[in-house]
């Protein structure tokens, strides 16, 4: 059974708390006025949603609340800056890509059977109910701190975090230029990149399953659904292109900020890192998750990298 990466977890709540303020106060820049009170707006929703997650989470017993937010809570917050800075063009294209984004995350959640008219159900991450049975949370009060810590107030600060580059960009003199369009078409580019990620996944899992709901066991099927994972498309290039993607989605976004005159390297950057260290932490709990269930995975790891499509495998 997976272990839960408890000085991980504290690595990412360690850093939101240090590192974030100390780029603040020494890299720059400060926030202006308007700055600061859209920063007190999207702290409101931020905390309502945090309230919203752990609340639920706890009387439910579903912990995706989070989940079913992250592809949402960007539109919003995005649509909130520009709106401050009166529909500017770098921040109106900013939210237009960012809701892309969250469209097309919200629409993969969704075929999952994430939401229901009873907003409070829906599917939950697998991965949450192998974390729970794992010994660190053998305790019930040492789940509800994980849920309140870092499922529903540290994940909610990270996605606010990956849009402060369009809180640092609100009410900049420098007009929309050529690294505003680098930063748009790598980010519209990005997301292309995982859409098909995506679909490509999908069909597969989609067709895999219904061989086995006929009946088949796994070693039975034809290739290469009898691996148990695909290696098809993208992901005969790297193990987890959706991640790649998605990466690179939130590092295109805070180049945005450079466009709008705020420096190369600024404190906005924050969200993009830690949203690198998040999914460093997600892929390897979900290759361990693999890796135990399917033979062929380790080959898989040890030809195809995790993340850039440098690989192929055979």
């Amino acid at each position: 059974m997976p272990k839960m990466n408890i000085p991980l977890m504290g690595t990412l709540i360690g850093l939101s708390l240090i590192v974030c303020p100390l780029l603040y106060i020494y890299v720059g820049p400060a926030l202006s006025p308007l700055q600061m009170e859209t920063l007190r707006t999207l702290l409101t929703v931020c905390a309502i949603s945090a309230a919203y997650c752990f609340i639920v989470g706890e009387l439910t017993g579903n912990n995706s609340q989070m989940d079913k937010l992250w592809s949402i809570l960007p539109i919003i917050y995005t649509w909130i800056i520009a709106a401050k800075g009166g529909m500017e063009t770098r921040l109106v294209v900013m939210a237009v890509l960012a809701t892309l984004w969250g469209v097309r995350l919200t629409f993969n959640f969704a075929r999952k059977g994430a939401y229901r008219l009873k907003f409070w159900e829906g599917e939950e991450d697998y991965r949450w109910a192998i974390l729970r049975s794992g010994s660190a949370f053998s305790k019930r009060w040492t789940w509800m701190l994980f849920n309140l810590l870092f499922i529903s107030v540290y994940q909610n600060a990270l996605v606010l975090m990956t849009t402060f580059p369009a809180l640092v960009s609100l009410g900049s003199a420098v007009p929309f230029g050529p690294v505003d369009t680098l930063a748009a078409v790598l980010m519209a580019g990005f997301i292309l990149y995982e859409t098909i990620a995506d679909e490509q996944q999908w069909a597969f899992q989609t067709s895999k399953w219904a061989q086995i709901n006929a009946g088949k066991k796994l070693e039975e099927l034809p290739e290469p659904y009898n691996k148990g994972f695909n290696t098809r498309g993208l992901w005969n290039r790297s193990r987890h292109p959706n991640y790649f993607a998605e990466q690179g989605s939130w590092i295109s976004f805070y180049i945005f900020s450079v466009g709008a005159g705020i420096g190369l390297f600024n404190w906005s950057v924050i969200g993009a890192l830690l949203l690198v260290v998040l999914f460093l932490g997600s892929s390897a709990l979900g290759e361990q998750i693999s890796g135990s269930k399917y033979p062929e995975y380790a080959r898989y790891c040890a030809s195809v990298p995790r993340f850039f499509p440098f690989g192929k495998y055979n």
